[in-house]
């Protein structure tokens, strides 16, 4: 049970003060009654909450795949750059919403943008082992070398990572697959090898691809089976 000013708050953007506005004008209902206080607890399953007679549909959380271009920063906020949220258009903002995971402000990718706190943690758990896969580029020839090193475990100053694979697609290209995420975790992998990662691209998390056809910059709401994809290991 929530007070009913936040849940149309949460629901439409309307700030508190206009809730409150619209409720002493009588143009919200809920179960037909429009005698209903801010302070009214309603459950959003069960009651029926209607605005000018139009009938509101809760969603209690909102996921949105975002295909992240360069020069975005993984956060909600920055006081230098601009953010993921930045590409979310208007019609999202007065949600809580995060992005579930980072990606560097150089790497491209699949990014989950969220406000189900219960979600980004169940995806990012190092316990829940969910896949996420990179498409990479370095500066020098992948080697067999590389590829048993990142299977045992590279060893880096904050400890050793867990087994990863590394699939050579050709002399400077390949797929990477972590079931963690330390910071700059990919590069400093090839940085024990004395190379420098010059494009780093995430295209999976759990067995969820990157839609073909979502441009950088792009996003949209997920579909649910696309959601259960993300958790399955």
């Amino acid at each position: 049970m929530e007070r009913l000013d936040k849940v149309i708050s949460n629901q439409t953007g309307y700030s508190r003060k206009e809730v409150k506005e619209l409720l002493k004008q009588k143009r919200i209902k809920v179960n037909d009654n429009s005698n209903c206080k801010p302070e009214m607890k309603v459950d959003s399953t069960k009651d029926k909450i209607e605005i000018d007679n139009q009938y509101l549909e809760i969603q209690k959380h909102v996921y949105l795949i975002l295909n992240k271009p360069k020069g975005y920063v993984s956060a909600t906020e920055d006081r230098n750059d601009q953010t993921v949220l930045d590409l979310i258009s208007e019609e999202y903002r007065h949600r809580n919403l995060f992005p579930a995971g980072r990606l560097d402000k150089d790497t491209t990718g699949m990014m989950v943008i969220t406000d189900d706190g219960e979600f980004a943690h169940d995806i990012l758990s190092p316990k829940k082992h969910v896949e996420k896969e990179y498409l990479v580029e370095i500066d020098i020839p992948l080697t067999e070398e590389m590829q048993e090193g990142f299977l045992k475990g590279v060893l880096l100053n904050d400890g050793i990572c867990k087994a990863s694979t590394l699939e050579i697609i050709d002399t400077y290209t390949a797929k990477v697959t972590l079931t963690e995420g330390r910071y700059h975790q990919i590069k400093r992998m090839f940085g024990m090898y004395k190379a420098k990662v010059i494009e780093l691209k995430r295209i999976r998390m759990g067995k969820l691809y990157l839609p073909e056809n979502l441009e950088e910059g792009q996003f949209r709401e997920l579909q649910i089976e696309e959601i259960e994809k993300i958790k399955q290991l």
